[in-house]
């Protein structure tokens, strides 16, 4: 499956625990020995009783994730093609928390991706305090972003134009910064108006993916506190368009958007 174009392999764990380890999970997610994805996803029963089932995220390097906004509305897809998902509101249970999806009758899906939290603690960012902008120096530049976890650590940088953004330099060097313990995703955001930005993200874990959702609403959380957007937001990512809502802190972060499958098959361990 895809979200805009950020691809997954999502397998139904409902009946049995997943059998892959991270090795196996590298292999699978390698796109000329494997399948090939950005994540893997797990449909899994639920542990927190007020949710209908859990989902697992692996990253292709095989480590676990906190959060994919990208992934929770492939993961509603499925459940609704499957005849397991409803219509309304469900909660579902991800690795960081409970997030509640709903499936719009184009087919996108909307979902509470929570309460963004800037505490450098939650990110986790090594800083003292919060701010609204923090800096470091990469490669002899300094290069200033601002922090927040959505379910998992995020950095915005923006810049005056995504498409000449220092992507591939300095993702990594950031993804991989001390100060990071465990290691962020870093967007490279670039504001085209007060209800529009153009994103490129270099997941962690990855590398540069044609699309993110926690990262879309963490590039229109961090720029809306600091004042570059409002509210209303139109996310382009490489592989599509996100619509993300804020009202501000202490409320949660709605992201609207597409999931689409590609193929079924099995997979001969």
């Amino acid at each position: 499956m895809h979200g805009a174009g950020n691809d997954f392999v999502v397998i139904d764990c409902r009946r049995q625990p997943l059998p892959l380890d991270a090795a196996a999970i590298a292999r699978l997610g390698d796109r000329h020995i494997g399948v090939g994805f950005d994540q893997l996803l797990t449909i899994e029963p639920a542990r927190d009783p007020a949710c209908a089932f859990r989902y697992g995220i692996y990253n292709r390097d095989g480590s676990e994730a906190g959060q994919c906004g990208n992934g929770v509305r492939c993961v509603a897809a499925w459940l609704r093609r499957d005849g397991a998902l409803g219509p309304g509101l469900t909660r579902l249970q991800s690795p960081s928390g409970a997030v509640t999806v709903e499936i719009l009758a184009d087919g996108r899906v909307r979902v509470d991706m929570g309460i963004p939290d800037f505490t450098p603690a939650a990110i986790p960012l090594r800083e003292a305090v919060a701010a609204p902008l923090y800096a470091r120096e990469l490669g002899g530049a300094r290069v200033e972003f601002g922090a927040v976890s959505m379910g998992n650590p995020h950095a915005v940088i923006e810049v005056a134009a995504a498409g000449r953004a220092p992507v591939a330099e300095w993702g990594p060097a950031l993804e991989n910064h001390t100060d990071f313990p465990d290691r962020a995703n870093i967007g490279f955001a670039e504001v085209l108006a007060p209800d529009e930005i153009r994103l490129r993200v270099w997941e962690r874990g990855v590398g540069e993916t044609q699309a993110c959702g926690s990262g879309a609403c963490a590039a229109a959380v961090v720029l809306h506190q600091r004042g570059r957007c409002g509210s209303e937001v139109r996310v382009h990512l490489p592989g599509g368009l996100l619509e993300i809502s804020w009202a501000g802190p202490g409320r949660p972060v709605w992201m609207t958007g597409p999931a689409a499958f590609v193929f079924d098959g099995n997979y001969h361990l």
